[in-house]
């Protein structure tokens, strides 16, 4: 008979169904929305896809390099730099596939810690298809699992007697079985791009533009939270917030230019007396520089 496979629970809200459950650890655990941007060299927001929270993060990256590279005045860039929640073997054959250089943090290799070997300590022979453990035994490949990845399989006649086999594995059957992903390859070749001194440029810029736009909507535009419900209606609220946030560097950068000047106006109340008058300056807009309304105003009566 076949086993019967286990069920996957999922937690819905009663309130907003749209909403998936978001958590990086056990203390952030709270039904959410992601957002996943991206922009260019300058800071300004090129592209977005909003989904549920409980939606991994490497699932929307092709879908949104697929927007902005279709789209007609943005065009195909030479170099995309991602977190490290976009970095799949997937990801990375989509990257090379298009001719576009992943920049992509490293990440340390997941595995037992302590007495256990660690898995960068089994080589692997691209040659015969096979890895090489720390005995100079070697693991035969076996087959390929649903998932797209290959199994590999030690002797367990010879690891029976192995001076290491607590070091090794835990297996009752002392094999020691390594899996790898059908396109580890290219995921190992955009770790060898870390040395590169373009990658370090560019690397290094991703705190001063997408990091500095996430920054500025959440501290100023309230993103870290939504009043609305519903998919839709979150979208639109995120897109217009991205929208004023390219708006107002679009006119800091001409107003740095020369290319525009603002206008200051003077106002009194309607029940203030004549000579009491209120003036706007510079530094009422400094101080309101969070607030799309202001900048949309400066924007509209600059002359």
């Amino acid at each position: 008979m076949e086993k019967e496979k286990k069920l996957k629970k999922i937690r819905v809200s009663t309130v907003d169904p749209d909403a998936g459950l978001f958590h990086k650890n056990e203390k952030e655990r709270c039904l959410a929305y992601s957002a996943h941007t991206a922009c260019d060299c300058r800071g300004y927001i090129v592209g977005a896809k909003v989904t549920a929270g409980n939606i991994h993060d490497s699932v929307m990256f092709s879908s949104l390099v697929e927007s902005i590279v279709s789209h007609p005045h943005i065009g195909k860039p030479t170099h995309i730099a991602a977190d490290a929640g976009y970095k799949t073997p997937f990801n990375c054959k989509f990257l090379f596939d298009q001719n576009i250089m992943p920049v992509l943090p490293y990440t340390r290799p997941k595995g037992n810690k302590g007495e256990m070997f660690r898995p960068t300590e089994f080589i692997y022979d691209e040659y015969y298809n096979r890895y090489i453990c720390p005995n100079d035994e070697t693991l035969e490949f076996v087959r390929i699992d649903t998932d797209g990845y290959k199994l590999y399989r030690s002797n367990s006649y010879k690891c029976k007697e192995c001076k290491d086999l607590k070091k090794c594995t835990t297996s009752r059957n002392h094999e020691k079985i390594i899996t790898r992903h059908i396109w580890k390859a290219y995921l190992e070749e955009a770790d060898h791009l870390r040395h590169t001194s373009d990658f370090k440029m560019i690397y290094k810029a991703r705190k001063e533009t997408i990091e500095r736009a996430f920054a500025d909507c959440k501290e100023k535009h309230a993103m870290r939270y939504t009043h609305l419900r519903g998919l839709s209606k979150v979208r639109e609220e995120i897109l217009l917030t991205f929208a004023c946030l390219n708006l107002k560097k679009m006119i800091k950068g001409m107003i740095r230019k020369g290319k525009l000047k603002l206008t200051f106006f003077s106002f009194k109340r309607k029940n203030q007396p004549k000579n009491i008058q209120k003036q706007i300056n510079p530094h009422f807009y400094r101080k309101t520089a969070g607030l799309s309304s202001v900048w949309l105003f400066t924007f509209l009566n600059a002359h």
